[in-house]
């Protein structure tokens, strides 16, 4: 791709470098805040050759793919002269036609309740963190192949170097996450830095360890002797989330003078109380409860029914917009276990659209839906499943109830397999699909590929057979 072409194509049909009020880009688009948005040609922009797809309004979102987009947002700042935003938001998708873009737009229409707010927060924490857990992770396949060819690798400076490496997100989650908590709703984000940090002060578990007058104290009969760092990730994010509020309601009360010395000391005490005594106990409630029913219930009780339901259902909790609450969930399981046992089943949503999508190129004479899907299916192996999502199936309706129950399969298979060859997960986040794989611990990666296939034969057979017919092309109109 011409980058710098394309920028400069993209300028001259936006209105020009004046009509450009600011730019940034997302995982998959370059955004342009516009002044004036009457003086954009979108239907020639999306004619461009390297886009997938326009988004108008007045944010212009130019879809380009995954990659493209930060070597776009650079080449676009060199030739325009403009200065783009500080900070890159992570949290688009491909879009890879308008009815993409208008599908997206009308379920994120209907996520409006405090609920979804909340969901959205939690997003807002964590998907800047995506990267790092990228990065992490595929080191840490580095070293899990490493392993597998060579078990005496252990001792190897070089590979101890590495699994360090790949630890480092999982040793600093909670720092991030209280800072990015604080930042999220508006607090100090140092301060979230040290919220994160509270709970797991070594003096707290020396306290603990004894029989003294303090350690009673710790002991709160309602929770028991709930050590603080139990409340795990869900713990971090409330605690941040009281150091805000407390911040601000310092700030409120004390003289300009004295704000750089009161706020931040009284931000502190009184959440770091609150931490201790009310929000980790309850947190460790919590994630005990969660882990009970996502865990213990559904998949080491439920077996391959729970592994069924589980990865058939998660697409329609990605529709409701209550996917990202299950973010810290895999977090702290990574935290506490080495590996998310629920992402691997999880995945097999993705490839279940793959197996729809293939199933729907092969039936359908329709040239443009052959397009989408030829355009969008290469990624769909590695896990980005939008396109085939917004593009395809929800669009159509019936392949995506295909495309769910074909995955539902393959999370079954995956179970079967924690069942039979003991339990297994995902070392890292940030990856889907193919890429997947190298995470798998305990070399188990077998039972997760073959998850995928059962994924993708089902899916391509329940909507080869029952889930796709020519006419349904007309709703995508």
């Amino acid at each position: 791709m011409d980058y710098e072409k394309l920028s400069q194509e993209i300028i001259d049909l936006a209105g020009g470098r004046d009509n450009i009020a600011a730019f940034t880009n997302c995982m998959t688009r370059l955004r342009l805040d516009l002044v004036d948005q009457d003086q954009v040609d979108a239907a020639t922009v999306k004619n461009l050759d390297g886009v997938l797809g326009v988004v108008p309004g007045q944010q212009l979102q130019i879809v380009v793919g995954p990659g493209h987009a930060a070597r776009l947002r650079q080449a676009f700042a060199d030739v325009s002269g403009l200065t783009p935003g500080a900070e890159v938001d992570a949290s688009g998708q491909v879009q890879v036609r308008d009815v993409a873009a208008e599908t997206r737009s009308k379920v994120k229409g209907h996520q409006t309740t405090s609920v979804h707010a909340l969901f959205r927060h939690i997003g807002n924490i964590f998907i800047p963190i995506i990267p790092g857990f990228i990065a992490c992770g595929l080191v840490t396949a580095i070293c899990n192949i490493w392993k597998m060819i060579d078990s005496g690798v252990t001792t190897n400076p070089w590979f101890l170097v590495l699994v360090g490496m790949g630890g480092i997100i999982g040793a600093a989650l909670n720092l991030i996450t209280g800072h990015n908590t604080a930042k999220e709703f508006g607090g100090s984000p140092i301060l979230g830095l040290i919220a994160g940090a509270v709970p797991y002060l070594s003096a707290l578990g020396g306290i603990a360890a004894t029989d003294s007058a303090p350690a009673r104290l710790l002991q709160i009969p309602l929770f028991g002797n709930l050590s603080p760092a139990l409340g795990g990730i869900i713990g971090v994010i409330a605690t941040a989330w009281v150091f805000t509020v407390v911040e601000k309601f310092v700030r409120r009360h004390v003289p300009a003078a004295l704000d750089l010395f009161l706020v931040p000391f009284v931000t502190l005490l009184v959440g770091a109380v609150a931490c201790v005594f009310v929000i980790m106990p309850v947190s460790a409630l919590a994630m005990k409860g969660i882990n009970w029913l996502l865990i213990d219930f559904a998949l080491e009780r439920g077996g391959i029914f729970g592994g069924f339901l589980l990865s058939s259902l998660f697409l329609p909790l990605v529709m409701l917009g209550v996917h990202q609450g299950l973010t810290p969930i895999h977090a702290q399981l990574i935290a506490d276990r080495g590996y998310t046992q629920l992402l691997p089943i999880l995945a097999m949503a993705g490839a279940g659209q793959v197996g729809m999508a293939l199933a729907v190129w092969a039936k359908t004479k329709n040239d443009r839906l052959k397009k989408i899907i030829k355009s969008a299916l290469p990624i769909g192996f590695l896990g980005i499943g939008e396109p085939l999502i917004y593009g395809v199936s929800l669009p159509l309706f019936y392949p995506f109830i295909t495309a769910c129950l074909g995955a539902g399969f393959g999370g079954a298979f995956v179970a079967l397999g924690m069942q039979i060859g003991g339990a297994f997960g995902a070392t890292g986040m940030g990856v889907s699909g193919v890429l997947l794989t190298g995470l798998i611990s305990d070399g188990k990666w077998l039972w997760y590929v073959g998850g995928l296939v059962v994924s993708y034969l089902m899916g391509f057979l329940l909507t080869y057979l029952f889930g796709f017919k020519e006419k349904m092309v007309e709703r995508l109109g």
